[in-house]
Parts: C-alpha cells; sequence; structure tokens
C-alpha cells in the first residue's frame, strides 16, 4: 500500500483504508476524496478555521455541535493548554450548547451580549 501524505504539510499519514485516526473525530467537514487527507494538526486547524469561519450562521453552529455534546474532549479542537491552563475553544462552547456567563475569550456568544 502506497504511504499517504498530508495535502497541507507533506507529513506521512500512518492510516488504513478502513480504519484511520481521523475517525475519531467529529465529522464536521465535508468529506473530499479528491484532494487527499490531512494530518492531525492540520486537520484540526481545518476544522477549527471552519467553525471560526462566517459561513455559518450561530444556530447552524450549534445544530453541528449538538451530536457532539457527550463527546470526550479533544485537546486542540476542545480545549488548548495556555500556560497551564485549560483554554475552552468555540467548538467546546457550540458543544455546551449556551452561554456560561463567564466571559469566556471563545465563547460565541460573546458578540451578542456586548450589545
Amino acid at each position: 500500500m502506497p504511504s499517504l501524505t498530508c495535502r497541507r504539510c507533506d507529513a506521512i499519514l500512518q492510516c488504513q483504508p478502513t480504519d484511520c485516526w481521523c475517525f475519531s473525530l467529529p465529522a464536521i467537514l465535508p468529506l473530499d476524496n479528491a484532494t487527499g487527507c490531512l494530518c492531525r494538526t492540520c486537520l484540526l486547524q481545518a476544522i477549527r478555521a471552519y467553525i471560526a469561519s462566517s459561513e455559518l450562521t450561530l444556530q447552524e453552529q450549534i445544530t453541528l455541535a449538538a451530536p457532539y455534546k457527550q463527546q470526550a474532549l479533544i485537546e486542540g479542537l476542545d480545549y488548548d493548554i495556555e500556560q497551564g491552563f485549560m483554554v475552552f475553544s468555540r467548538w467546546y462552547h457550540l458543544r455546551r450548547g449556551a452561554c456560561c456567563g463567564n466571559g469566556c475569550r471563545h465563547c460565541p456568544w460573546r458578540k451578542e451580549r456586548q450589545t
């Protein structure tokens, strides 16, 4: 079987056609077999960019996240570690489904609350 490489960074992928690590991530991005696969780092970046894009309304983002509400947290998608602290991402807050009122940095409702 030929080795696959990430279409963005050319990292070698350790994938099996029927059992790939990417199946452990939420199916957020549309599949595009024509352009190839992404490594974990590039895929997480692509997912976060898609979520943050203006292509989706807040309600569409909440609907997209709802099926993953009970999924275990994924570093790089749900949170990052910054100076020893867990910083929740926009995706985490969307999965949560409502604003907690703590003024979180990546809160999708933050703009609405400031107006």
